[in-house]
């Protein structure tokens, strides 16, 4: 009886930890000026390859960046250039067509990159200050605050 009851609370003990660690990463919601615009963002996690990350970037890793005037970002996909548009209202995102240079890339990076790009629909910022872009509340790639760009 004891090993059940020693059972039964370890189990719940597991469960309440998992509960309580989901919290702390939980999204959330934002609209900040100060953080979103003007900053470099590097990726440092993007779902869907079945590559490991640091495989599909093995020397750099992507960025962005977006300008609130015009409404552009621009960044590097780890091996080519990249800029466009995009339309932003509260929480929602929607990136319009990228412009690149044309240098020849191996691996799937860079097209791994785009491909999600085009699938984003919101954004959000996690408790770390983290820059998630989402499809609908799933995200799908997280950037972390590198520095302000150079003028």
């Amino acid at each position: 009886m004891k090993k059940y009851t020693l059972l039964l609370f370890s189990l719940l003990s597991i469960l309440v930890s998992a509960c309580c660690a989901t919290k702390t990463s939980e999204v959330k919601l934002t609209d900040s000026k100060t953080a979103f615009y003007d900053y470099t963002w590097e990726l440092e996690y993007i779902s869907g390859p079945r590559i490991a990350f640091d495989g599909l970037y093995p020397e750099k890793k992507p960025y962005i960046m977006f300008k609130e005037v015009g409404s552009q970002f621009n960044g590097n996909t780890s091996c080519n250039t990249y800029s466009g548009k995009y339309t932003k209202k509260e929480n929602h995102l929607q990136f319009g067509d990228v412009i690149k240079t044309m240098a020849f890339c191996e691996g799937g990076g860079e097209e791994t990159f785009l491909k999600m790009l085009d699938k984003v629909n919101r954004f959000a910022f996690n408790s770390e200050g983290k820059l998630l872009l989402l499809t609908d509340d799933i995200p799908i790639m997280r950037f972390k605050m590198m520095t302000k760009p150079q003028q």
